[in-house]
């Protein structure tokens, strides 16, 4: 039994008047008759495994290891995986909030704290851990059995758990893993897809419902589940990702539009992200989605011609040469020597017809690269 006022108390802030705050706040209601203080979930980890703690309070969002990394860790430690946790964060956003619950996060406080609200958390958590329900005791149990690789006695663990608690996503969840690993796929499917509908913020669960779906070749419901996902974490881009190139290269252009325009939405104009959209998406041959990414980009930047170069050769490979060759004439106007802004400008002067104008602009390219291959070709071809 633990009591409140003798307790051991991890503080985890990279604050470090923040820190003080919690320990002053701490002595004042009584509560922790050993309080350790860490500026990070690094600096964290290493006095959990020096010295036993009943309770870690962790800030959210820190440098070198934030607190949702620090809980991921803690629950993957079989030595430190029952500590009681609680979050703490000034952010309020669901995503933040949606991460915590996957990791099995014990309570969660917004700043700015105050005294009632630490002290009610606090108090909760203890009590739960003094008096735990009946199904934590068979989720428990359920752990031991399935560690032990018996996993017939865990599922029936979890089935005694859920009659106490039936609605409770993270055990239909867990129920659903333990009959993917006995290769009862039809009760696993049914068990998660239970859990993703009594809790509409379960997102682990729904990344297994993905990936189960992504194994059956099913990828338009894996590309369903993953749009849900993305509407509630902002973690699993990567696997949203290579789930949209599957349904690309399937023909399924719909979803796989849609799955990459939430990801260029959410990522917050991350290049990287959004070049490897465009690069998947060019090399599928879809390049209406490609060409409203760039659109957007110049009406934000007019000024960034790599952009603009960009754009103007996915409207040559859509065959909109008109509109093309507005673009590298934009290019060509601004920057100097842009041999391959001239070499396009030469090539569609051509189709229009244009021999003199298309032969100044190779003529231009030589000046500036008498080795340029392509150039040479296309002026034999015309001469």
């Amino acid at each position: 039994m633990i009591n409140p006022e003798n307790m051991s108390i991890l503080i985890v802030d990279d604050m470090k008047s923040m820190r003080l705050t919690m320990r002053k706040m701490l002595q004042n209601l009584k509560i922790g008759g050993s309080i350790k203080l860490a500026d990070n979930g690094k600096e964290g980890l290493e006095i959990l495994h020096r010295s036993k703690c009943d309770l870690a309070i962790l800030d959210w969002n820190m440098p070198v290891m934030n607190g949702v990394e620090m809980l991921e860790t803690i629950r993957n430690d079989k030595l430190l995986r029952d500590l009681q946790v609680i979050m703490v964060t000034a952010e309020s956003e669901r995503d933040i909030v949606t991460e915590v619950a996957e990791t099995e996060v014990d309570g969660y406080l917004l700043k700015p704290l105050t005294l009632t609200s630490l002290d009610t958390k606090i108090k909760t958590v203890v009590e739960r851990i003094n008096n735990p329900d009946l199904a934590t005791k068979h989720r428990i149990k359920a752990r031991d059995f399935e560690e032990a690789g018996d996993y017939t006695s865990a599922i029936e663990q979890i089935k005694i758990a859920l009659s106490h608690k039936p609605s409770a996503s993270r055990l239909l969840r867990q129920l659903g893993l333990l009959h993917l690993k006995i290769e009862k796929y039809e009760a696993a499917e049914k068990c998660l897809l239970k859990a993703a509908s009594v809790n509409k913020q379960d997102t682990l669960t729904r990344v297994h419902l993905a990936e189960y779906y992504e194994n059956k070749n099913e990828l338009e419901k894996a590309g369903r589940y993953y749009l849900e996902i993305m509407g509630l974490s902002t973690r699993y881009f990567d696997q949203a990702l290579n789930a949209g190139e599957k349904l690309l290269k399937k023909g399924s252009h719909k979803l796989s539009v849609e799955i990459f325009t939430k990801i260029v939405t959410l990522s917050k104009k991350s290049n990287p992200i959004r070049d490897k959209i465009i690069e998947i998406c060019m090399a599928n041959k879809v390049y209406q989605f490609p060409l409203q990414i760039f659109e957007q980009s110049i009406k934000e930047n007019p000024s960034n011609f790599d952009i603009v170069y960009k754009a103007g050769l996915i409207c040559f490979e859509m065959g909109n040469q008109e509109k093309a060759l507005e673009y590298f004439l934009e290019v060509d106007s601004h920057v100097r020597d842009h041999v391959g802004a001239k070499f396009r400008i030469a090539t569609i002067y051509l189709k229009m017809q244009k021999a003199l104008q298309a032969d100044d602009y190779l003529n231009q390219i030589m000046k500036i690269n008498p080795n340029h291959q392509e150039t040479i070709e296309l002026r034999k071809e015309m001469w």
